[in-house]
């Protein structure tokens, strides 16, 4: 790196401060133009470091202090000399004694300076060394800031007493346990996971600070200066520091991105910075690529990394804990127990018996995880153990992976009875299950550059096992009912298990991501002792495992024929159950927020339909009129108690077949019910009530071109999403409309005068439906401004229904729906009903419309329309664009 300017050229002592900051601005060119030249970052925060010492000691001598008793210390990051461009500026001023008025004189021009000549922010504590001691022992944070401190001028002798202040005033079990339970507190802020989308390259876990929680505490005790000194201890090898400081750098230049881009000290790596700091740090879209191709390998190495310092920090913290904490203890005896001649107990921790354990019998890398899962005594592995276990899995190879032995035991693993989920967890950690399956090692870290997904891909899969495994626990049968049934009857749960494994294997490779990992899904079964049924059945699942999940959100399940089709592809009852549980735990471990009540009962509604269908013979053809009877004979049971039969059947007169196909008896009754208690009423009628878990708004009123438009307008104006619609035009003009609407508030079913305000602006906007209220400009959440979504349109005939199905995806936004409702209106078309699903960052809803005389468009129609509906949508986009530009 190039000689910096001095110090010396800008100012001397006595003159005017104001040319520091003139240096400061320079100092930091140069030092961007180092890192842009291919200077290390470690040697730009170094530097960064000692360029700021000069200033510090310039300003100390020059507000007269350097003739005085006190010490100035830098402490906390600066103390390491670890400093990013808008990095905090900490500094100790220590006294042995009370301060004099005249030395306190000069302490506050001192403090006056640093604030005055800006360009860093400091940060500034004065104290003696008794009120240091006091403040220590009280503050673990004080306490950390001292364990790093430097002396940077001042009174010698005052350099060794801030970390003897902290021995004395923390022991070593004090100060660990501490910092330990700080560090646990920190993770649980940030999810306890690496895999957040917008992560906290600091304080989340893998992040800085749980770099610096090793040295803390390795320097607490070892007395050392820098962490490299724990390898000539033993602490720490050559290959782990080599890991830590690889990893150091790599979020060291995030940070330093971070903070030029935002001109403050930023820590989170959000979407609005992930595309520019992944083209700095050289991440960029090959031709041929999708999109996001770049971003999404960038960050796959911020959480490989982050993983990586996870599990250092696991492993080196224990060690100090077996090794330094716990033998110090004054009633420890160490229990030992044996196991066999590859394994010990020692303190309820798996330990080899010897150190070439995993080289002299390879197969006892997958003992240990088989333990694991087979016993309910073993509370984790010893950290020399865990030590020599992650290099041995380095070595596992196609050799390894082909041996019979090993092999029965991973189908033994995976059909352990106890912690499946904590052993896989366990197995990626710490290397094994990436280089058993070196499929799935290709997907640890591979993250989906949008809001639907919200783990790295190989978090979701053993977020998917572990939902699977509480199907089978009591506590989790009321969450999900039918679907733990359903498992318990399972006969082979390794099918499943295998399946769930296999289910996004192939993500990252291109092509269709279920066929690709249903191919790796044969091979293994097959290379693993499964039976070709048992095979077939893994590789169905992988390749089907979206096709439920599909037709509950996308296709009208209330239609006879849409289940019957899904029942053929089931195929029978086993086919069928074990994939209604893998979906129900797919979504669930996609995003926590997409399993609503709503979800779980279309899920729920499909099964059991499809059931009854199977165990009635798929062969057998649906008879419509059979149901459409059977369902009248189900509501008029119920309806007869309170109405004469003739004014029910004067309602349902006005209304079609397809009415009494798609709606069930329960819901007849709640609109028949009504209707006749709202006689003559010529108020449009508007009722909501909660039904299976969902929140239910039925309107009765005349029907007019923009009833729809105007709905959902005020809906969103009222805070409510549709997640479904179903729109009903009677023979005498009238429109029964049945929507499911999620409440963005979530208090419309505990508040009865919220409930009030929905019904009676709906009330008054449909007296005057001929005035569209329009759509309401919001502001576009910023998450969203990040994302490009291609906006589509098709639309194509439904023969059967004799109506158009207008498919749309595009991105999500305030009022997306109201604004296409007016667009339907505009062009004069007939809702008839909707499927709303809104996957993250993307709208994909569905309309299925007939122009106002009933007729679906014609091919030209569809096409000049499909060509609007893409326009406006366009429009929409270039909106979100510009106001985040």
């Amino acid at each position: 790196m190039a000689k910096l300017a001095p110090l010396s050229d800008f100012v001397t002592l006595g003159q005017d401060l104001k040319g520091i900051n003139d240096w400061r601005s320079l100092i930091e060119e140069q030092l961007d133009a180092a890192f842009n030249s291919g200077t290390s970052i470690r040697e730009i925060v170094t530097e960064r470091s000692n360029q700021i010492d000069l200033v510090l000691r310039f300003l100390w001598k020059n507000a007269g202090l350097e003739q005085t008793d006190l010490g100035l210390f830098a402490v906390g990051g600066y103390g390491r000399r670890e400093m990013l461009p808008y990095s905090d500026v900490d500094v100790l001023i220590l006294s042995e004694d009370e301060i004099d008025p005249v030395t306190e004189e000069k302490i506050k021009t001192f403090v006056s300076s640093l604030w005055d000549v800006g360009n860093f922010k400091p940060g500034i504590s004065v104290r003696t060394l008794k009120s240091c001691f006091e403040q220590a022992k009280a503050d673990l944070t004080i306490a950390t800031s001292l364990i790093e401190s430097r002396l940077l001028t001042g009174k010698e002798s005052l350099s060794k007493w801030p970390r003897r202040i902290v021995s004395e005033g923390w022991s070593d079990k004090t100060f660990f346990d501490a910092k330990m339970q700080e560090q646990r507190q920190r993770h649980e802020q940030h999810n306890n996971t690496e895999s957040n989308l917008e992560p906290d390259i600091k304080n989340a876990p893998g992040g800085l600070r749980d770099m610096n929680q090793i040295g803390w505490i390795a320097k607490r005790h070892f007395r050392v200066q820098r962490i490299y000194d724990l390898v000539h201890l033993g602490f720490i090898s050559e290959f782990e520091l080599g890991l830590l400081e690889e990893a150091e750098i790599f979020l060291w230049e995030i940070r330093h991105h971070l903070h030029r881009l935002r001109k403050r000290d930023e820590n989170r790596l959000l979407f609005d910075y992930q595309r520019e700091i992944a083209a700095k740090m050289g991440y960029v879209r090959q031709e041929g690529q999708h999109p996001n191709h770049a971003i999404e390998q960038f960050m796959k190495r911020y959480y490989r990394t982050a993983q990586t310092v996870s599990t250092l920090n696991e492993l080196l913290l224990n060690y100090f804990n077996e090794a330094v904490i716990t033998p110090r203890l004054p009633d420890y005896e160490r229990k030992i127990i044996d196991l066999n001649q590859n394994f010990k107990l020692v303190d309820d921790k798996l330990a080899v018996t010897h150190h070439k354990v995993f080289s002299e019998s390879p197969s006892a890398i997958l003992e240990v995880f088989y333990l694991m899962a087979n016993r309910t005594d073993i509370q984790g592995i010893r950290a020399r153990t865990l030590r020599l276990l992650i290099l041995a899995a380095k070595k596992i190879n196609q050799n390894f992976r082909d041996n019979p032995v090993h092999q029965a035991l991973f189908m033994a693993i995976i059909r352990s009875p106890y912690r499946l989920y904590e052993t896989l967890v366990a197995m990626k950690r710490y290397g094994v299950l990436g280089h058993y399956i070196p499929a799935f090692g290709q997907i640890m870290g591979l993250m989906q550059y949008d809001l639907f997904h919200i783990y790295t891909v190989d978090a979701h899969t053993l977020l998917l096992i572990r939902n699977l495994n509480r199907f089978a626990e009591p506590e989790f049968s009321k969450q999900y009912p039918m679907v733990s049934s359903v498992f318990q009857r399972l006969n082979r749960k390794d099918i499943i298990y295998l399946a769930a494994l296999f289910h996004d294997i192939a993500k990252g490779r291109g092509g269709d991501h279920s066929e690709l990992g249903a191919e790796d899904a044969i091979e293994f079964c097959r290379q693993h002792g499964l039976t070709e049924r048992e095979g077939k059945m893994v590789a169905w699942l992988t390749r089907n495992h979206l096709i439920m999940s599909l037709t509950a959100q996308k296709k009208d399940i209330s239609d006879p024929d849409v289940v019957q089709g899904f029942a053929e592809q089931m195929g029978d009852m086993e086919h069928l159950d074990y994939l209604y549980c893998l979906t129900v735990a797919d979504i669930n471990a996609t995003n926590p927020t997409l399993w609503t009540n709503w979800k779980a009962s279309l899920l729920r509604q499909l099964y059991s339909q499809a059931r009854e269908i199977i165990r009635a013979g798929i062969d057998r053809p649906v008879d419509h009129q059979m149901l459409i009877e059977d369902t009248k004979f189900a509501a008029i049971d119920i309806l007869a108690d309170e109405f004469p039969t003739t004014e029910i059947e004067e309602v349902w007169q006005e209304l079609g077949d397809d009415y009494f196909l798609k709606e069930s008896a329960d819901e007849i009754v709640w609109h028949t019910s009504a209707i006749l208690r709202h006689g003559d009423n010529p108020d449009p009628l508007v009722l909501i009530r909660e039904h299976r878990k969902a929140v239910q708004l039925f309107i009765y009123t005349r029907d007019t071109p923009n009833l729809f438009a105007t709905t959902v307008a005020v809906l969103d104006r009222m805070n409510l999403d549709v997640q479904d619609a179903r729109i009903i035009t009677a023979a005498t003009n009238f429109s029964l409309d049945t929507y499911v609407i999620h409440d963005r508030l979530g208090s419309i079913m505990s508040d009865p005068e919220r409930i009030h305000q929905v019904t009676g602006a709906l009330v008054q906007a449909l007296r005057h439906a001929d005035q569209y209220p329009g759509v309401m400009q919001r502001i576009i959440p910023r998450q969203l401004r990040h994302f490009e979504v291609e906006n589509t349109v098709d639309i194509r005939l439904n023969h059967a229904l004799n109506q158009n199905m207008v498919e749309i995806s595009t991105l999500d936004q305030p009022g997306l729906l109201a604004r296409v409702g007016g667009l339907f209106m505009m062009q004069g078309l007939d809702i008839h009903s909707a499927r709303i699903a809104t996957l993250g960052e993307k709208a994909e809803d569905i309309f299925f419309v007939t122009k106002q005389d009933g007729m679906p468009l014609n091919e030209e129609e569809s096409s000049d329309f499909a060509e609007k509906l893409k326009l406006a949508l366009d429009e929409a986009s270039n909106r979100v664009t510009i106001q985040h530009g």
